[in-house]
């Protein structure tokens, strides 16, 4: 059998919607052959390319035609084949939270790898390195966006309202994990008075 038949039998086994990367298939053959395979199923039409090496099988909504995974969604994919830690920028967890309606125009994320640009479609993503892993705590889960969002915010600009938005946001078993962070003072002083003035 072919490579590319290989490839595309284990693809058809994959979830729609879901990125996926060329590594996924290096047992399947050379990195060259490998490369090949895909580029003719993307011609075929049965993937879609996302960015360089990141692919997704399209899901298709009867409503709306195909849909594709999201920006953050084909980041982290990219991130965890690379072996890298990706958090969203601070500015854009302010946002989702309704805390600020500032945003960066050009789509931002922390990574504990080097700085650099991706192209993803027609998005240019920014990757800003951070050598402060505090920063990177929980990345991809709610208390990971709720510290990238104090840390974009900082002790001038959260209140105690800041942190019962988050709290209602986040849920209790989330919040227990943001207040188990390593955080800085000003941080673990605001959650803590959080807890006592509830407590209270």
């Amino acid at each position: 059998m072919s490579t590319t038949e290989t490839i595309r039998i284990h693809i058809r086994r994959l979830s729609r919607g879901r990125p996926f990367t060329t590594s996924r298939f290096a047992a399947h053959g050379s990195r060259a052959a490998v490369d090949r395979a895909l580029s003719r199923i993307v011609q075929e039409g049965e993937i879609e390319r996302l960015s360089r090496g990141v692919f997704v099988r399209p899901r298709t909504n009867r409503f709306v035609g195909v849909v594709l995974p999201g920006v953050t969604e084909i980041v982290r994919t990219i991130a965890k084949n690379n072996g890298e830690t990706v958090q969203v920028h601070g500015a854009e967890a302010a946002r989702r939270f309704g805390l600020s309606t500032q945003a960066p125009m050009t789509p931002v994320f922390h990574t504990s790898a080097s700085s650099r640009s991706l192209r993803i479609g027609n998005t240019t993503v920014r990757l800003i390195h951070t050598s402060n892993r505090r920063r990177l705590q929980f990345a991809g889960e709610p208390a990971g966006l709720a510290i990238a969002a104090l840390w974009y915010l900082g002790s001038e600009n959260t209140t105690p309202e800041t942190v019962a938005q988050i709290e209602s946001a986040i849920g209790p078993e989330e919040f227990g994990k943001l207040r188990s962070a390593n955080l800085p003072a000003w941080m673990t002083n605001m959650l803590g008075s959080m807890v006592e003035a509830t407590r209270g």
